[in-house]
């Protein structure tokens, strides 16, 4: 461990804010946002597809700037502390202040709204309303005074912004339609995000209790918790069913089926974990996070089929 703690004291300081956004996570923004680039695709008409690039690295700005401050708000509530497994882990160990975390975060959010202004620009006042609704909600996910993380909201929050609003609003930019099919469709990659959480907070449950934060998980405890990740993931598939059911998605949508198998691993494994055992939970979060990657990714293809064949 000491080892440890003097190699990353090494680090230079561009790998420490690399480390800081936690890259790794970003999958959970750009497969929604890819989701929504599909489905104007599919919409075909006029695609404004030169915003693509200002969209996505908005939205990964955005993304990377939330979790910045989100580590700054679990460090300072003790949530993340040393000996925990959440966050970068660059402020338990160091390597920044808060102080240069916070002025972190305000850059890349001051970032997002520069990559932003060209949307802006093309599609009007709704697009600020949404990145404003965007960096808000980003901030205040931890934020004092409102905190969503840490009253049991995180679940709801990570869902709608995840889900309908970043595919809806990816759409909207690059075709200025507001969809509800879209918002729909938005539903099953928003189960998947919020499993990722679910995950994270499970494996959390012990020390967000310590620290009284409130978490669906820390409030109706593991089994609670475990049903749940398990009704988020089986939730998705089934939400695919019935968009098929209902002329919403194609018959092709069905290749989201290939993934199955690992979400029935993840959710199997759920079943036999102890809270105590951080290790096992520690690999599920990245578990769901490929299982939403594969996830997205299938369902995007299903969506140029469909726009190739019919």
């Amino acid at each position: 461990m000491p080892e440890e703690q003097n190699d990353s004291k090494n680090l230079s300081k561009t790998a420490v804010y690399f480390q800081a956004v936690r890259a790794f996570s970003f999958p959970a923004s750009l497969i929604p946002c890819l989701l929504g680039a599909m489905l104007a695709l599919l919409e075909g008409g006029n695609v404004s597809w030169y915003l693509m690039p200002f969209i996505a690295i908005s939205l990964l700005l955005l993304h990377a700037g939330s979790n910045v401050i989100s580590d700054v708000d679990d460090y300072q509530r003790g949530v993340d502390a040393k000996g925990t497994l959440g966050g970068s882990r660059v402020l338990p160990d160091e390597l920044l202040s808060s102080k240069e975390m916070f002025r972190f975060g305000m850059i890349l959010f001051s970032l997002a709204v520069l990559f932003g202004l060209p949307i802006i620009f093309d599609r009007g006042m709704m697009i600020l309303w949404l990145g404003i609704l965007g960096i808000v909600g980003g901030f205040f996910y931890t934020g004092k005074p409102i905190g969503f993380k840490y009253i049991a909201l995180g679940d709801i929050f990570i869902f709608l912004l995840y889900g309908p609003a970043i595919v809806t609003g990816t759409f909207y930019a690059l075709t200025g339609i507001l969809s509800l099919s879209a918002a729909l469709i938005s539903i099953p990659l928003g189960l998947l995000v919020t499993g990722i959480l679910q995950a994270n907070n499970l494996r959390d449950i012990i020390n967000d209790r310590k620290a009284n934060i409130k978490t669906l998980a820390t409030v109706f405890g593991e089994g609670f918790a475990k049903g749940e990740y398990v009704f988020l993931i089986a939730g998705a598939y089934i939400t695919v069913i019935l968009l098929i059911v209902f002329n919403i998605l194609s018959l092709w949508s069905l290749i989201v089926f290939l993934s199955l198998p690992v979400a029935l691993k993840n959710m199997n494994m759920i079943k036999g974990i102890k809270i105590e055992d951080t290790g096992k939970i520690a690999m599920l979060d990245a578990m769901t996070a490929q299982l939403t990657l594969m996830f997205g990714v299938l369902l995007s293809i299903s969506i140029i089929i469909t726009k190739l064949f019919g």
